[in-house]
C-alpha cells in the first residue's frame, strides 16, 4: 500500500486529517512517526508558500506522497491577524493557551458583533519526486467569543463561534466540525485531487 505523509507534528492537528482521510487506499503517516526528519521553516508570505514548501521538502527527503496544511485565524478587526503566523503568534514556543490571551487582549473592549473572522486552510499535495500535485483550501465563517468555551479540539477552537449553532469549536460535537471545519472542507476538495493523481 502507498504511504502519504502528512507533513506536520501537531498532534491535534494529525488527528483531525487522519479521522477525515479515513478510508483512503492508502497507508497515512505523519512526521510524528519521522523524529529525524528536520521542521521545515515556514517563512512563506502566504498559506500556499508555507503548505507547498513543507509538501516538497518532505517529499523530496523520503521518497514519499506528501501533503501538507498551513491554515490560520482571520480576524476581521485587526485586519485578517493573527493569519499565517497563528502558530507563532504569542512567539516561538508558546502555549495555545498564550496565543489565546494574546488574542483576548487584542480585541479587549471590541464588541461581539465586531469580532468577525474566518479559519483558513491550504493544503498542499508533492509527488515522492517534489513535484507539485495541487493545492486547494477551504474556510469556515466565525466570530471570536468574549471567552473561552469548550475542551475540545485545538489552538483556536475554544473562541471560535460558529454562528449557525451559537457553539465554539470547542464545544461543538467532532462529528459536526468533521463536515463544516475549514480543514474539512479543504480535505473534501484535496480527496478529488488525490483521486484525479491515481
Amino acid at each position: 500500500m502507498k504511504e502519504l505523509i502528512v507533513a506536520s507534528r501537531n498532534k491535534g492537528k494529525v488527528k483531525e486529517i487522519m479521522e477525515l482521510l479515513e478510508g483512503l487506499p492508502f497507508k497515512v503517516s505523519s512526521l510524528l512517526e519521522y523524529p529525524d526528519l528536520p521542521d521545515v521553516v515556514e517563512d512563506g508570505k502566504t498559506y500556499k508558500e508555507n503548505a507547498l514548501k513543507k509538501a516538497i521538502t518532505i517529499a523530496k527527503i523520503t521518497g514519499k506522497m506528501t501533503m501538507s496544511d498551513d491554515s490560520g485565524l482571520e480576524v476581521a478587526a485587526l485586519n485578517n491577524a493573527p493569519g499565517i503566523y497563528s502558530a507563532r503568534f504569542a512567539g516561538e514556543g508558546k502555549s495555545e493557551a498564550d496565543k489565546n490571551q494574546k488574542l483576548f487582549r487584542m480585541l479587549k473592549g471590541v464588541p461581539l458583533s465586531r469580532r468577525q473572522c474566518r479559519y483558513r486552510c491550504v493544503i498542499a499535495l508533492s509527488d515522492g519526486k517534489g513535484r507539485q500535485l495541487g493545492v486547494v483550501q477551504g474556510t469556515c465563517g466565525g466570530v471570536v467569543a468574549l471567552k473561552e468555551r469548550g475542551t475540545h479540539g485545538f489552538g483556536f477552537d475554544p473562541l471560535f463561534i460558529v454562528p449557525r449553532y451559537n457553539q465554539t469549536f470547542g464545544e461543538l460535537d467532532s462529528s459536526i466540525k468533521a463536515k463544516i471545519s475549514h480543514r474539512a472542507r479543504a480535505l473534501v476538495k484535496f480527496r478529488q485531487l488525490l483521486e484525479k493523481t491515481l
